[in-house]
């Protein structure tokens, strides 16, 4: 029987340093099996003074975008190889912020196949995570 992937095919995949974790922090950015590149969740952080329902938030998803685009782009790909995003929101009154902001990261492209869900506590505070998965093929 054959699988998927061999172990021996799991790597951390390549992220720019200033992208890279803090040490303490116990993921990669990303991972990649075989073709497909599996990203850590992205969180963003809405700037301090900033109501975070509303220009902070937005500069928030901003931010976990504009780091998942930089991981993408440390492997060679972008945003038109996404195939699977997972949102979570703190507040599920801003998932028509979130939206306005997100697609703006597609232009004209296919969207990839996603799911939201409202979370009690985020990593660090944040407003938001996005997880997403990519195709190199």
């Amino acid at each position: 029987m054959r699988t998927p992937f061999a172990l021996a095919a799991l790597f951390v995949a390549a992220s720019a340093p200033a992208q890279a974790q803090a040490p303490s922090l116990p993921f990669s950015p990303a991972v990649r099996a075989g073709d497909t590149l599996y990203l850590s969740g992205q969180i963003g952080k809405a700037p301090e003074g900033t109501d975070p329902h509303a220009e902070g938030f937005d500069a928030a998803v901003r931010q976990a975008m504009d780091n998942i685009g930089k991981i993408l782009a440390d492997n060679g790909i972008g945003f038109d190889r996404l195939v699977k995003c997972t949102v979570m929101l703190a507040d599920m009154k801003d998932w028509s912020r979130f939206n306005a902001t997100y697609i703006s990261y597609f232009k004209g492209m296919r969207l990839p196949a996603r799911s939201a869900f409202g979370a009690n506590g985020l990593a660090m505070n944040a407003p938001l995570e996005v997880e997403c998965i990519a195709a190199f093929k």
